[in-house]
């Protein structure tokens, strides 16, 4: 199950069985007034897969908000990019959406940040399901309320999840095995799955964001019918702690705190949502961002660059202390980021090409001369968890790749998966030499310093970047790849080309990354399922089909226990990696931030939460004055 699956695709989750099927985690005595939709089950506060819940049904808040935190002033923060478009639906699929609009919206359960793949009653009081994961029901609190003052009803659940699932390739592979969901009380949804034994199917249906149906049936402000599968940059209408209060076309937005929000004493919004208003300022890339947080214009940055992060915090608000430079460690998630090729081209469908473009790629040099050392080569699609294979496999990983021994390489049983390493010329040029032994083994050849198949066409490759950061990366890799005798050129394109041109799958190669949570799932269907292959606007970029895939991706999504998860996924991991489906690049354990000394949080900040920007933060006015006014 992905992470966050509102930004990082949500972490969640469901809970142990309740006594009469076994031991619980999550259960409690929550027996809610209404209809009974399930009078043989218990209903629970809170689910989480193949673990323990960590707060009862009673808590208060949780451990890690400060619950008398000041509920006053303004952070400014920085989006990269442009938007022109507030509607949720389309998202990925038309326009760019605004993140700020997503903060405005609900999920039915929300996650804790100091647990794994754990959620908790938000728009929902109570949850239950049956043993064997075929159906889940969701009992909304009779208090939840849009910002119009109308209540959140499951006519607007049922609404939420038919439209996303028809608007949005997402939604669609996420909610694939969700085959029905309809009205069982009168605050009651029943959400009956495509077959039972999917674990987290009643969790990730607890991360539905949940649309208003009346708004979008109706009219706008000059009369007009809403159209949900179209973009639109009228205000959406929420049910959150904020309401969208301004914004600038493609330039900036402001949020602000709904005053009587009806959720602000539930115990997974104690202490939290603590600014007057979160505005986001606009920046087409990190560099100009930069300019203006030195400037005062903005409060946080988050600094992706290691050579930036090294060398560009050296004004004199850092060395007086007034601006803080801090790393939060990533604990939540795995990551693969890469140089990634469209399979849909016909020069990539021989893994031998592939892994050619791997031994070109000279990440030690890169790291040296571009990221001072900084980094580490990322070796698996989940870096940087007990979810990473190595080695070669044994046990229940062995038993499962079995299953798919004649749909996969060789390698996979015999060979642990390493990435060439370079760093020096001799080194180097031994990877250039097997680079170029495995492209004549594929029936590739170099004429005229060019390289050719072999109908004589040369293989020449665009990648294609939208910002300057990763046309830094992708220029390093240029020479390497003529080195081979391939065409090179980079393509700089702006946001709204480069998502058009994403969606559409027309480029060679991207920079992509996917980020994974500690409990994937679902998801994985979205990231490498063949049926997500040819849906415009997917997350398969790289357009993978493969039945060992396929299979695999099944075995995570219906893994019995937690032992069965990580070898599942061990396997899934390896095969991917013996496809040479990507040039792996690099990851750090930490996400940067520099900020204007300005605001506090409660100690320790959880172990899953980053950064906790901005809900678990508050406006400090002893420690603002003490740096002077803002710019």
């Amino acid at each position: 199950m992905a992470i966050n699956r509102r930004q990082l695709l949500q972490s969640g989750a469901i809970a142990a069985l309740a006594p009469a099927f076994g031991n619980v985690a999550g259960f409690s005595a929550i027996q809610p007034a209404g209809a009974q939709t399930a009078p043989d089950l218990p209903w629970r506060h809170a689910l989480s897969l193949f673990g323990d819940i960590k707060y009862p049904a009673d808590f208060k808040r949780f451990d890690y908000v400060n619950p008398d935190a000041p509920k006053t002033g303004v952070v400014r923060l920085i989006s990269i990019g442009t938007y022109d478009n507030f509607n949720i639906a389309v998202m990925g699929v038309k326009g760019n959406i605004a993140p700020a609009a997503t903060m405005i919206y609900q999920t039915l359960m929300e996650r804790s940040q100091d647990e794994v793949a754990t959620e908790y009653g938000l728009l929902a009081e109570a949850v239950a399901h049956p043993d064997d994961f075929a159906w889940v029901v969701y009992r909304l609190r009779k208090e939840a309320r849009w910002h119009d003052g109308n209540p959140v009803t499951p006519d607007d659940v049922i609404f939420s999840i038919e439209t996303l699932k028809k608007q949005s390739p997402f939604y669609a592979s996420y909610y694939r095995h969700v085959v029905k969901a309809e009205k069982s009380g009168e605050r009651d949804i029943r959400f009956t799955f495509e077959r039972p034994g999917n674990r987290e199917l009643p969790s990730i249906v607890g991360e539905l964001p949940v649309l208003p149906k009346h708004w979008w049936e109706g009219t706008d402000s000059e009369g007009r019918k809403r159209d949900i599968s179209a973009t639109t940059l009228e205000k959406p209408l929420g049910s959150g702690p904020y309401r969208i209060k301004e914004f600038v076309a493609g330039r900036s937005i402001g949020l602000e705190r709904v005053k009587d929000y009806w959720g602000a004493n539930l115990p997974v919004h104690v202490g939290q949502n603590n600014f007057d208003e979160l505005r986001f300022e606009f920046f087409r890339d990190n560099l100009v961002a930069l300019e203006a947080f030195k400037a005062d214009q903005v409060d946080w940055i988050s600094e992706n660059s290691a050579k930036q992060w090294a060398t560009a915090y050296d004004f004199p608000a850092v060395a007086e202390k007034r601006v803080i430079k801090e790393e939060f460690p990533i604990n939540d998630s795995g990551r693969m980021q890469a140089f990634a090729f469209n399979l849909r081209r016909d020069q990539f469908k021989d893994a031998r090409l592939r892994r050619a473009f791997n031994y070109a790629f000279d990440f030690e040099e890169m790291n040296k001369q571009l990221f001072y050392g900084q980094y580490k080569r990322i070796d698996s699609y989940f870096f940087g968890t007990e979810l990473a294979s190595s080695g070669i496999p044994q046990g229940r990983e062995l038993e499962i790749l079995e299953a798919v021994r004649d749909k996969v390489p060789a390698e996979v049983f015999t060979t642990p998966y390493v990435n060439p390493v370079g760093g020096n010329p001799e080194a180097v040029r031994a990877n250039l030499r097997e680079s170029m032994k495995l492209l004549k083994e594929a029936g590739f050849e170099i004429r005229n310093q060019k390289l050719v198949d072999a109908a004589g066409k040369a293989v020449s490759v665009e990648i294609l970047v939208q910002d300057p950061a990763a046309e830094r990366i992708a220029l390093f890799y240029k020479p390497s790849l003529e080195r081979i005798g391939v065409t090179t050129s980079i393509r700089v394109v702006d946001d709204a080309q480069y998502q058009n041109r994403l969606r559409s799958f027309d480029f060679d190669m991207i920079i992509d990354q996917w980020v994974e949570s500690l409990s994937p799932g679902n998801e994985q269907r979205e990231f490498w399922g063949s049926q997500a292959a040819d849906l415009p606007g997917s997350r398969n970029t790289i357009g993978i089909k493969n039945p060992a895939v396929d299979t695999l991706i099944d075995k995570i999504i219906y893994a019995k226990d937690r032992a069965d998860l990580v070898a599942a996924t061990h396997a899934l991991d390896r095969v991917l990696l013996w496809n040479f489906y990507v040039v792996p690049q690099f990851s750090y354990p930490y996400s940067r931030y520099a900020r204007w000394d300005r605001f506090s949080h409660a100690e320790p900040l959880p172990k899953y939460g980053r950064s906790g920007l901005p809900s678990l933060w508050w406006y400090d006015a002893e420690k603002a004055a003490k740096i002077g006014k803002r710019a």
